[in-house]
């Protein structure tokens, strides 16, 4: 198979098709939510989570005063506030009242949960060290919420320019049955009218 170059600019777009996010944060009286799909697992126990939020999101400030957040997992029946949220700042815009979505108290951290996301992890900043260059945050997960009403959730991934995966069908018996043909998930994209932006 003949290979060909690919963009350097574009490379992001081969590796982030993480699981979308909704991170809520509280700063001075004001709670904001922005979407975010730059993150990855470091540990297992306690949970670490290295998150990238950009010094020019409005969450970023919020989350260097206050060294807190909750990490609010949607599923796809929450697309359009996903994309909605991506595509507006929280300086100008109450993002629970205009994307209608309904903020739970916390138990550990001021940020409110999102009780239409099917799981909310609720963080405090574990390390900063990268956080100057890179932006680059280091997440405890400290208490964890789940609804146990929802099986098998449909997750979003981003894969940038409004392009999506979703997460589905699990098979994993089928998997320890030695079927490798049959995928863990069923994907298939969706695009959205306007790019997930860098949400604020």
């Amino acid at each position: 198979m003949a290979k060909k170059t690919y963009p350097l600019s574009k490379v992001y777009r081969l590796l982030e098709p993480g699981l979308v996010v909704l991170v809520t944060t509280a700063h001075k009286d004001k709670v904001n939510i922005m979407t975010q799909s730059w993150h990855t697992m470091m540990e297992f126990e306690p949970p670490l989570v290295g998150c990238v939020i950009s010094g020019r999101n409005h969450s970023f400030n919020a989350l260097v005063a206050t060294r807190e957040c909750v990490l609010n997992i949607p599923s796809v029946e929450l697309a359009k506030q996903v994309v909605g949220i991506g595509n507006c700042s929280g300086k100008k815009v109450d993002k629970f009242k205009k994307f209608k979505l309904t903020p739970l108290p916390a138990s550990q951290v001021e940020p409110p949960l999102i009780a239409e996301c099917y799981a909310n992890l609720e963080c405090k900043v574990a390390d900063t060290w990268m956080v100057n260059k890179y932006n680059f945050f280091v997440l405890e997960v400290i208490k964890a919420w789940i609804d146990p009403a929802m099986k098998n959730p449909r997750t979003l991934h981003h894969q940038g320019k409004g392009v999506f995966m979703v997460g589905g069908r699990h098979d994993q018996a089928a998997f320890q049955n030695g079927m490798s043909d049959v995928a863990p998930h069923d994907f298939y994209r969706f695009y959205n009218n306007h790019a997930l932006g860098n949400s604020e």
